[in-house]
């Protein structure tokens, strides 16, 4: 139980404790940290995003959830947390990705686009009378023949990567790519790396109809979801 005096910190208004916390901001990291598992992988080829979409009923529809999203032809983004806040934070990226192609007559920079996220997610830990943001988001794409991978944060806070993982079971994924992790690998490779991750992450509780993958390659520069046969041959391969 918290001490009296931090009582108030903790309320609707997003203020500085004495001791220099922002409690919403912290609760809000909770919430993505109980989400589900999602990963990023960058390699030689491309990048690839992976998540487990935890299906926790034999009569829900898989198909209807919907944790990896295409933003423009190069940029797709894995979230994590509250499915309706990364929802309206993807609706705020497709805008922004579209008013820089009307204005500028070409594709947003992935760099500018997750800086606009987060600056959107900031304003939301320093006033009161709304909430942070609880979720994060895994934003990959190539922008001038570079690809890229970002994380944001519920604060706002926006970090690039190699390779990182979000949700539930990042300290697994993470310990599985500090370890294993090859920049030079093949999207093949990356994949079956991803997918080792989430296994540990899931304690193999993941099948084909759990699991989501999205790839931007050089080859095909633009980003799209993998099929479920494509997928259920790579989860097959973990699977044995």
């Amino acid at each position: 139980m918290q001490p009296q005096y931090q009582m108030g910190y903790d309320r609707a208004i997003t203020v500085f404790s004495p001791d220099g916390r922002l409690y919403q901001v912290e609760y809000a990291r909770e919430a993505v940290k109980r989400g589900t598992t999602a990963v990023g992988i960058k390699c030689s080829e491309g990048i690839v995003l992976l998540v487990d979409k935890r299906v926790n009923s034999k009569l829900l529809e898989p198909s209807s959830i919907e944790k990896i999203f295409k933003i423009d032809n190069h940029i797709g983004v894995a979230s994590s947390g509250l499915v309706g806040d990364a929802r309206s934070l993807v609706d705020r990226a497709r805008v922004e990705s579209q008013v820089n192609r009307v204005s500028y007559d070409e594709q947003i920079d992935i760099e500018m686009l997750s800086k606009k996220l987060c600056d959107h997610m900031q304003t939301y830990t320093q006033f009161g009378g709304a909430r942070p943001y609880g979720t994060a988001l895994l934003i990959a794409g190539i922008s001038d023949g570079q690809f890229r991978l970002f994380e944001t944060d519920p604060s706002g806070t926006l970090l690039e990567y190699k390779a990182t993982g979000i949700g539930i079971g990042r300290n697994a994924v993470m310990k599985v790519f500090e370890e294993e992790y090859n920049p030079e690998a093949s999207i093949r490779d990356a994949i079956l790396l991803g997918l080792k991750a989430l296994h540990a992450a899931t304690e193999g509780k993941f099948d084909v109809n759990t699991v989501e993958i999205g790839v931007v390659s050089r080859d095909t520069p633009a980003f799209r979801k993998m099929s479920r046969q494509e997928v259920a041959s790579f989860v097959e391969q973990i699977e044995q």
